[in-house]
């Protein structure tokens, strides 16, 4: 019955070009879900789950955020970063939440002078909680 497209585009590579039923994205304004004969929109995405359903069950990739385009029957996320749940290395994601949190900890006056890297650092930690979410989620 796969009525869309979905194509998901890092720089890097096309991680997921397939026909599916439906998909759910993070957007910057909250949880939403894409189906057949959906409205024409682009949209901004926060860092988090995306999922798909085929015939074959509910899939889920990790996006660092990015946007979405939908046009006719075609989804097209395009993002700095993703994988699939089960490419996710759970060790490396929790890394670099410590590396984002021991940044994020400078005093106030130190990230006063570098407010880019505090910037960096809380999105860094925004896409490593993600991934450890979705890995730990899906892998019960």
């Amino acid at each position: 019955m796969a009525g869309l497209t979905l194509r998901v585009i890092t720089p890097e590579r096309v991680i997921l070009d397939e026909a599916v039923d439906s998909v759910g994205v993070t957007a910057t304004d909250g949880g939403m879900g894409i189906f057949p004969k959906h409205a024409g929109m682009v949209t901004a995405l926060e860092p988090g789950e995306l999922t798909y359903k085929t015939s074959s069950g509910e899939q889920s990739l990790f996006v660092a955020g990015g946007f979405a385009e939908v046009r006719g029957d075609t989804v097209r996320v395009l993002t700095a970063a993703g994988e699939p749940w089960t490419e996710i290395d759970e060790e490396r994601a929790r890394e670099a939440e410590a590396r984002a949190r021991e940044r994020l900890s400078m005093t106030q006056a130190a990230a006063r002078q570098d407010a880019v890297d505090m910037a960096r650092a809380r999105a860094s930690l925004q896409r490593a909680l993600a991934r450890i979410r979705l890995h730990s989620r899906r892998s019960r």
